[in-house]
């Protein structure tokens, strides 16, 4: 199964698409989305859902997962990363690719396996789960990778889950 993660953001989008076989995951791609600080915000977020679109287009996975708007202090941050989050939804709707959503407290716990890990211990774990040289940079690929891990393992526990109930 591929599955394609997704830490939203207006300046920085992470991306992580991920092959799931059984217990074994292997990165395929990952990298960011970039737009710059100076352009219109609509300019922005077409940039986002062009990217997006060639990027579900390219990889064909079973699943988008997305990381749910966290709201912190920043109204304004909120809005722009919560109108990232519908141009990237929509380029996954017109894909016709599910889309599933994760706080960071779900991502945390799939990821670490407890849900108040500082980001290092995160960063460190998608490291070593995935067999990566180092961290990748910036922390929103990190995070998207993370969020990836998330779905995969979900989606192999409901598996699982769905095997034992047909018995």
């Amino acid at each position: 199964m591929r599955v394609i993660g997704i830490d939203p953001g207006i300046a920085i989008v992470g991306f992580a698409v991920l092959d799931q076989r059984g217990n074994q995951l292997k990165p395929v791609e990952y990298g960011s989305i970039q737009t710059e600080a100076d352009l219109a915000t609509a300019t922005r977020l077409k940039q986002i859902y062009d990217a997006c679109t060639r990027l579900f287009a390219e990889h064909r996975p079973a699943v988008v997962a997305i990381e749910k708007l966290f709201f912190n202090r920043n109204v304004t941050t909120a809005f722009t990363v919560g109108q990232a989050r519908g141009v990237i939804m929509l380029a996954a709707e017109e894909a016709r690719v599910p889309i599933t959503e994760y706080t960071p407290l779900q991502v945390k716990m799939a990821v670490v396996g407890y849900g108040q890990a500082e980001k290092r211990q995160v960063q460190e774990m998608v490291k070593m789960l995935l067999r990566l040289p180092q961290i990748p940079k910036p922390d929103d690929v990190a995070d998207a990778l993370a969020i990836a891990i998330c779905e995969a393992h979900s989606s192999n526990v409901i598996h699982k889950l769905g095997k034992r109930g047909t018995k």
